[in-house]
């Protein structure tokens, strides 16, 4: 029954590093996510409807033309009519033109929201695909211990029956196997769920789909610099554009408020063609061009104005503070993961350090229990600080590269992951 455990756990951990058709690079599952993910295909639809709206005739800066035609009689009398109109505010004090500058505003702001989103999908995506290298690593080291507590029960077994170990030895090392055991089949349900996840973020159909990372390890980049950062940061954050950019919409919806100061002008043209009927006269028919030229001013609105622009001017000002606020904001972000980015740095370098020192220590230990100068306890703590050494090392590892994709983001380039030379 041990052996079919053992062989069966094997056996699923080979189908979960089988499947090399299935293998993808970062960048692939980042294209393929962002061709089919369907978060990202929604805000590019509203980055379409904003741009849209970007036009010169829904801001106003275009005629308007209508024709309509009736009938309309009674007894006595019928009328029948046909007109064409065409109107036109050729002056209402700047308000099309800042409607529309604010509506090519709002398509860039769409543009921005659409960049932000993909940003973050890079980001998630990115995470997860270094989330499933760590857990399959992690899979393999438990695998291999789960191996090498075969092995051990193997030796004892043979031991208890010629009588050179006890029962307890025996149990212990049974209970050590099953412990292993229940820690590879847990551990197979862990990469289950980040594959899945992964298949999800990119929106393939079959989210069972074997695909696995086409890196078998995690590659922090050391060589980020904290000035350089921070300067790409001021200058390319999203969420610092978008910010900004509001604070520029804002000062639109002042300027079309104090459009209102100003007097309006505005041209309606038509051409109409009347025919009536009266009795059994011959019909009268009048048919020509009509035109009208307007020009008004608001003497007095209930003070609806002047609170329409003190309260445009308290926008700006408010918009301008959540755009200080959020510079102070990430100032503070970049300070904390640039101080998490160095010590797991730091942690990495030294959890590597004790990694050798593990695995020789196991080295020497296997031998030495091989030699029967080693309990079986103390064999498995010495099995125990290996696996413990191996987990240490990968957690640094994928947190510091979690650090440089925080990072990234942070600064506006975590789009770099999808070019070749930083993959």
């Amino acid at each position: 029954m041990k052996r079919y455990l053992c062989i069966t756990l094997l056996m699923a951990f080979a189908a979960t590093v089988a499947a090399q058709d299935m293998a993808f690079t970062l960048r692939r599952c980042i294209e393929t996510g962002l061709e089919r993910n369907y978060s990202i295909r929604i805000v590019r639809n509203e980055q379409i409807v904003s741009r849209n709206n970007a036009t010169p005739g829904n801001a106003g800066l275009l005629p308007s033309a209508d024709i309509s035609s009736g009938f309309s009689g009674t007894k006595d009398d019928e009328t029948a009519n046909a007109s064409l109109s065409v109107n036109w505010t050729i002056f209402d004090g700047f308000g099309i033109q800042a409607e529309y500058a604010r509506l090519k505003e709002l398509r860039s702001l769409g543009e921005l929201n659409t960049r932000m989103a993909i940003e973050d999908f890079i980001a998630n995506i990115s995470g997860e695909y270094y989330n499933l290298i760590r857990q399959k690593t992690r899979l393999a080291n438990l695998v291999s211990t789960l191996a090498l507590s075969r092995e051990r029960l193997r030796i004892v077994e043979e031991r208890y029956f010629i009588g050179s170990m006890s029962r307890l030895d025996l149990q212990q090392a049974q209970v050590d196997f099953n412990a292993d055991s229940s820690a590879v089949l847990n551990q197979l349900e862990v990469v289950h769920r980040s594959r899945t996840y992964l298949n999800r973020l990119m929106a393939i159909d079959n989210v069972e789909d074997p695909v696995t990372p086409a890196d078998s390890a995690i590659s922090p980049n050391i060589f980020l610099d904290e000035a350089e950062l921070w300067r790409r940061t001021m200058e390319s954050n999203v969420s610092l554009m978008i910010a900004r950019k509001n604070v520029s919409i804002s000062a639109l919806d002042l300027r079309k408020a104090q459009s209102r100061n100003y007097p309006y002008l505005r041209l309606g043209a038509g051409y109409g063609y009347t025919v009536n009927w009266t009795g059994m006269a011959n019909p009268q028919q009048r048919t020509g061009p009509n035109y009208n030229l307007t020009v008004g001013f608001n003497l007095f609105d209930g003070f609806n104005r002047k609170r329409e622009q003190r309260n445009a001017r308290i926008q700006i000002e408010n918009r301008d503070l959540l755009r200080r606020d959020l510079e102070l904001s990430l100032r503070a972000d970049m300070s904390n993961q640039w101080m998490a980015y160095e010590n797991n740095l730091n942690l990495w370098n030294l959890e590597k350090e004790n990694l050798v020192a593990a695995e020789e220590n196991f080295r020497i230990a296997i031998e030495r229990y091989r030699l029967g100068d080693l309990s079986g306890i103390q064999l498995r703590e010495a099995q125990n600080s290996l696996l413990s050494a191996e987990e240490r090392q990968s957690i640094a590892e994928f947190a510091t590269k979690l650090c440089e994709i925080s990072l990234l983001q942070l600064s506006g380039q975590i789009s770099t992951y999808l070019t070749p030379e930083d993959l």
